[in-house]
């Protein structure tokens, strides 16, 4: 018999004020008083280059309550994994990028650690994950960054050819990469950021970035930004800050904020759709996410951008602390989105690795 019932129970419980040790940093993120920051919150820091292996468990339907639905808004459930390891720094996954055949996979760890390796399939279906490696995100000295004070928490991911960019929430600064000289052993130079990026919250300040490509065969607004998201940093009327850092039009924009919901990711699609995903926590509902669109070309300085929402989830489908999101096209013209979980290092929670298309 499942257990999936049950933990959701469990789960609604927890959401409920049943304990408040059940309640993960996303929860506390989303208004509770937080504790200053520990040493503790780095016990799970990757501190050197390692083979870990990965366990996967597949999900064969998003809603259990009703296996025949493979619909959901405006996304086409494909498939799922639970992800598991042994090895004590896997987890806390905060966002992902995959190659243009989505196997292959680059992720960061909110405790300062790179993961990476190919996603496995069997008919269009996910089945597993080969060949993962764990190495520390390094500083521009070579050394760990969770050797900085705060700045352990990598929250953000973005990739732009051999460059790779990474955000960092507690400090609000933004570390590139160029994985041209050692991968994953590269070290980051720190970019500089806008003031008002730096002034966001401390726990709920940069969660999303995306680079918008330039090159010839782009003719895409906003060519050459690097668009950074915050969680819940407000401007004056409430809405969600953004920042849009180099290119041709560098500034600030907001987007509107409904219905409670924080910004948790974000992944630019080659129609020059942006996709949001978003997350909110509730004591009497739990967690509920949903994706966001928004026209590329809607994005200036100064503008308040807003957009329908295709997809929304809760406790009832297969979903946990949803923190990444990436798409790619396969070899059938199908957009397919990926979307991977932060599980806080907490036993409550899951590491989900979600497939969908995208409908047209």
């Amino acid at each position: 018999m499942s257990t999936h019932p049950s933990r959701r129970s469990f789960l609604r419980h927890a959401a409920a004020g049943f304990s408040t040790l059940a309640l993960s940093r996303s929860a506390l993120a989303q208004g509770v008083a937080e504790p200053p920051p520990r040493a503790l919150q780095v016990e799970n820091a990757v501190v050197e280059p390692v083979s870990v292996e990965v366990n996967a468990r597949v999900i064969p339907n998003f809603e259990p309550r009703d296996r025949t639905r493979t619909r959901f808004g405006s996304l086409e459930y494909r498939s799922g994994l639970v992800l598991t390891s042994r090895y004590r720094g896997f987890g806390g996954l905060s966002g992902i990028r995959l190659d243009a055949k989505g196997e292959g996979f680059l992720a960061v760890s909110d405790q300062g650690g790179w993961f990476t390796g190919r996603i496995r399939y069997s008919g269009g279906k996910m089945t597993g994950l080969d060949d993962v490696e764990a190495a520390p995100l390094l500083g521009a000295e070579g050394r760990p960054i969770t050797e900085k004070r705060l700045w352990w928490d990598s929250e953000s991911i973005a990739r732009d050819g051999n460059f790779v960019y990474v955000g960092l929430e507690r400090v609000n600064q933004i570390l590139r990469y160029d994985f041209s000289k050692g991968g994953t052993r590269a070290r980051g130079e720190v970019v500089p950021v806008p003031a008002g990026l730096r002034k966001l919250p401390s726990n709920k300040g940069l969660e999303a970035l995306v680079v918008v490509p330039k090159g010839k065969d782009q003719n895409l607004p906003l060519a050459g930004t690097l668009i950074a998201f915050s969680e819940r940093g407000l401007d004056a009327d409430g809405n969600l800050t953004a920042f849009l850092i180099g290119g041709p039009s560098p500034g600030q924009f907001s987007v509107r904020r409904t219905e409670k919901y924080d910004i948790s990711d974000a992944v630019l699609l080659a129609s020059g759709e942006l996709l949001i995903l978003e997350r909110k926590f509730s004591w009497f509902t739990g967690v509920n996410i949903r994706i966001r669109s928004i026209p590329l070309k809607s994005i200036t300085p100064g503008a308040l951008v807003d957009g329908p929402a295709l997809f929304a989830a809760d406790l009832g489908h297969e979903i946990d602390n949803m923190e990444g999101i990436d798409a790619h096209v396969t070899a059938d013209g199908e957009t397919v989105l990926t979307l991977i979980s932060d599980d806080n290092f907490s036993m409550l929670q899951r590491t989900l690795l979600l497939q969908f298309t995208l409908a047209e």
